[in-house]
């Protein structure tokens, strides 16, 4: 069902160019286990489904009754929203728990946007129920947004600056009803499109990652945005030689920088299908620590063909996808606006 042409396009891409899903599944009975520390302030496992590796995503509800949507947990964006084309009457909105707005809203995706009304009402995520949740329902017309991908709409998990319309996205509203036990959520997300990945709000799961976790302060706070100070191949710095702005971005399926920076990198290895295993890592060197990417990470293989995974497209900033959040348990600390990176399992 994926052809060539969407392997690693981010979801922003893929949202650009399809049009809606057809079809929407229904919440799966999930029963997380929960630490309980206060009255509501908890830590929730939210389980995604990795979808060949290219994008992870999970469900939640909205409204009353509740109706269950397939969303990116995207750490690139700010703004929930969903395709009213699900709801009955139209919108979501109509359930009797919400107040529609006229207010109406517009999101930029790469060159793509979500057009449509704001809403609120109830968002359940995992086991913490998020009330009076502002969100956006798509007006887009089936056909012209999401196609090809396997979800519905988009939960943005980075700061309200870059939120469309002003919108307060879900993670403050958690913070501010005091619904997480720590004002920070994790992400673990699996290999080969194997199950178990998973986002955890409130809490750190020791079980996903080896070794310390690495704190590294943010340089903006708008993405979950962080100064790289050189990527290495084999001891060499190749690029980003005087540092560069980089985005741990979960919304994003590969490894995005600059075209020059990439071209370098390319120069200092043939891809060779046969022994991926003789290939070097690719080494980031952010706030004096030394992430590796191994090859078995950057090289994708399907068929006889192999893309070496970072996209040479011009960018101002690198964008560090699920390729790189596969190999490091990222940790998205609001309370010290701070990212975490450990090893993963």
């Amino acid at each position: 069902n994926i052809h060539h042409n969407d392997l690693g396009k981010s979801a922003r891409e893929a949202l650009k160019e399809k049009g809606l899903l057809e079809e929407f599944m229904e919440m799966h009975p999930y029963n997380p286990s929960i630490k309980f520390n206060s009255a509501l302030a908890q830590i929730a496992n939210e389980p995604l489904t990795n979808d060949y590796d290219l994008s992870y995503y999970g469900i939640i509800s909205i409204g009353t009754p509740p109706q269950s949507f397939k969303v990116i947990f995207d750490t690139g964006s700010s703004n929930l929203w969903v395709p009213s084309i699900y709801c009955s009457s139209y919108a979501c909105s109509k359930s009797p728990s919400s107040m529609a707005s006229s207010q109406t809203i517009s999101v930029q995706y790469g060159t793509g946007a979500m057009s449509g009304i704001l809403g609120y009402d109830t968002v359940t995520v995992g086991s913490i129920v998020d009330t009076n949740q502002i969100f956006g329902l798509s007006k887009n017309e089936p056909g012209s947004f999401l196609y090809y991908v396997e979800f519905d709409g988009i939960l943005g998990l980075a700061y309200p600056s870059i939120s469309a319309s002003g919108a307060t996205p879900v993670f403050d509203n958690m913070m501010s009803e005091g619904l997480v036990s720590q004002d920070l959520f994790s992400f673990y997300l699996s290999r080969n499109g194997q199950e178990g990945s998973v986002v955890t709000f409130g809490g750190v799961d020791p079980a996903y990652y080896t070794g310390s976790i690495h704190w590294i302060p943010l340089s903006s706070e708008t993405y979950w945005q962080i100064t790289v100070q050189n990527v290495k191949v084999k001891g060499q710095v190749v690029a980003c030689v005087y540092g560069c702005e980089a985005i741990v971005d979960t919304g994003t399926s590969l490894l995005v920088g600059d075209s020059n920076n990439i071209n370098n990198i390319l120069a200092w290895y043939s891809v060779n299908c046969n022994n991926i295993g003789s290939m070097p890592d690719v080494t980031f060197v952010i706030n004096g620590v030394e992430f590796a990417l191994p090859a078995s990470a950057y090289v994708m293989q399907s068929s006889s063909m192999v893309d070496v995974g970072p996209s040479g497209h011009p960018h101002e900033l690198w964008i560090l996808g699920d390729v790189f959040i596969r190999e490091w348990y990222s940790i998205f600390d609001r309370a010290n606006n701070m990212v975490g990176l450990a090893k993963a399992v």
